[in-house]
């Protein structure tokens, strides 16, 4: 257990990773006016710590094979930990995103190697457990990146704690780690056996020693058989395993629910999530993070409901019970946004004078000598870069259209009122954050933990960590177009259309789970093996006609 917490710590910086940065951007937008106007430098800083997570998973795979683990995880320690600090200290935006980058690379190599060393270290009763561990803190450590937010909001620096505090988790699992044994199976890959027994002898009782350590030697020799009939570079792997119809297929399945998992939709949640409770209506930046809490606490809830039914319910079908929940409160979420920007509440033309002629909107100024200007609401306001002062008797009533600065903010909360850069004051708010919640809970058990489950098992022996790599690189390619592209969406289809967006992709993505992967429940991967061969339908069973294959431990090319 010491081990795999000490290790799974990588999993929560992970975690705590993509949830700080949702509430750390709202407070740079008040420090840097280059971020709080250009929404692709926001983007960016976003989704450069996924691109940077991109290259840190393969150098994590070579470092870890060449290294060991132990040094891997170590060496994304310190990469996380230089990340955070530079962060913490930025004087301009693109030392944020060089610190972004830093981070990024060090949750690559984490996310990469933790989960591999849990499972090469831990008795083999307790194995599945263990790793799962790992899935457990990354939405435990979202869950936490939001209560520190909350708690460094009226902090001076505020974002700067927020990003800094990071580094502290890193710090901490490196000492941690130096207390721990290397692990057994890359010792004796190393032919170190010596010290590879002597690891073994920690884990497990005096008569299982000798049996793992038969059972380790016939799986290296295995490993270096194997090595010999698929090739030794990473090119030569790809190439066999593109030509061979029962790994394609395992692809088919496997690229098809990690790719799904990130085109729903959710890490626009995690990222941005109290920009969207703004985009409902909740100006206060407190407000937006205590109710992005409640996504992140149901998130972390919906994995430990994974663990207790995935095997007793099946990873098919719990998939399928997720997407239609996904699909069914995204439309909800849609139309919530689309009421909510046509009630959106008017621009009064008094309200917009009495704060001066310098302060109103420039855009609302040039209409006001035609009908156009009585046409203006909230929503119009924000689109021309504005923003909106609410009236002081209610929020709902007409206000002002005020050009979008500091001064002109301090001027409408010296007012009593409340001043929206990112949404308009909405009735329906609250159900945004309702189904945005249930969105969560339909998620978490289903899309967020099963297509892992799924590309752990779907592949053969030989070809397991080539196809993984493939499936997880797909997965961080498609977190990266989300999360550089979701601002832009809204600013042009709004928050309605953009949830409705992925919501047809989500049904597309149903569609083709149901046509592409198989149930593995209860299979041992040797019947998973042997269906990929004959191949399956979308309904469940066996094709009998179709392509013929051969077995993959022989003629590769064989048809």
């Amino acid at each position: 257990m010491r081990l795999a917490l000490s290790a799974g710590i990588g999993g929560l910086l992970f975690g705590y990773d993509t949830g700080v940065i949702s509430g750390a951007l709202l407070y740079m937008r008040e420090d840097f006016e280059s971020i709080d106007k250009n929404t692709w430098l926001q983007e960016t800083i976003v989704s450069m710590a996924v691109a940077g997570a991109i290259v840190g998973a393969a150098l994590g795979g070579f470092l870890s094979d060449s290294l060991g683990r132990k040094k891997s995880i170590l060496g994304a320690d310190i990469v996380f930990f230089v990340g955070a600090i530079v962060m913490a200290a930025a004087p301009n935006p693109w030392v944020i995103v060089i610190g972004r980058l830093l981070v990024g690379l060090g949750v690559g190599m984490a996310s990469m190697t933790a989960p591999l060393y849990i499972s090469e270290a831990s008795p083999a009763r307790i194995r599945g457990a263990l790793v799962s561990t790992n899935g457990l803190l990354i939405t435990g450590g979202q869950f936490m990146a939001y209560v520190i937010n909350l708690a460094f909001t009226k902090a001076p620096g505020t974002w700067r704690w927020m990003l800094g505090v990071a580094g502290l988790p890193a710090l901490i699992q490196f000492v941690l780690m130096m207390s721990l044994p290397e692990s057994p199976r890359w010792l004796y890959s190393r032919d170190k056996v010596d010290e590879a027994k002597s690891t073994l002898e920690k884990i497990y009782s005096p008569e299982e020693v000798e049996e793992e350590m038969a059972l380790l030697k016939a799986s290296i020799e295995s490993e270096k058989a194997d090595e010999a009939a698929i090739g030794e570079t990473m090119l030569t792997k790809l190439k066999n395993a593109f030509k061979n119809p029962v790994v394609r297929r395992g692809l088919y399945a496997g690229v098809t629910v990690q790719v799904a998992q990130q085109f729903v939709g959710i890490n626009t949640v995690m990222y941005y999530s109290p920009t969207i409770v703004q985009f409902a209506g909740f100006a206060s930046k407190s407000v937006a993070l205590s109710l992005s809490l409640i996504t992140a606490g149901l998130n972390a809830f919906g994995s430990i409901v994974s663990m207790l039914f995935v095997d007793r319910y099946g990873r098919k079908r719990l998939m399928i019970i997720s997407m239609a929940g996904i699909i069914f409160f995204l439309i909800f979420l849609s139309v919530v946004f689309i009421e909510a920007s046509s009630h959106a509440p008017k621009v009064g033309s008094i309200e917009s004078v009495l704060f001066g002629a310098n302060s109103t909107c420039s855009a609302y100024a040039g209409a006001t000598s035609s009908a156009a200007a009585g046409k203006w609401s909230c929503m119009t306001c924000l689109k021309a870069k504005c923003g909106f002062c609410s009236n002081k008797a209610s929020e709902y009533h007409p206000g002002a259209c005020l050009v979008d600065s500091k001064h002109n903010r301090d001027l409408c909360l010296g007012e009593d009122r409340v001043f929206f850069e990112q949404g308009c004051p909405s009735k329906f708010g609250i159900l945004a954050v309702v189904f945005l919640g249930l969105y969560i809970v339909s998620y978490s058990p289903g899309m967020g933990t099963v297509p892992w489950i799924v590309n752990s098992e779907i592949y053969p022996l030989k070809y397991r960590g080539v196809g993984g790599g493939i499936a997880a690189v797909a997965n961080w390619v498609s977190n990266l177009i989300v999360s550089e592209s979701y601002l832009t969406l809204t600013e042009h289809l709004g928050p309605g259309g953009t949830f409705f967006l992925f919501a047809g992709v989500s049904t597309l993505s149903l569609c083709l789970i149901i046509w592409f992967v198989p149930e593995t429940k209860g299979l041992p991967f040797e019947e998973v093996e042997k269906m990929l061969a004959e191949g399956y339908r979308p309904c469940g069973g066996r094709k009998v006609k179709g392509e013929k294959v051969g077995k993959v431990t022989g003629d590769d090319n064989a048809a």
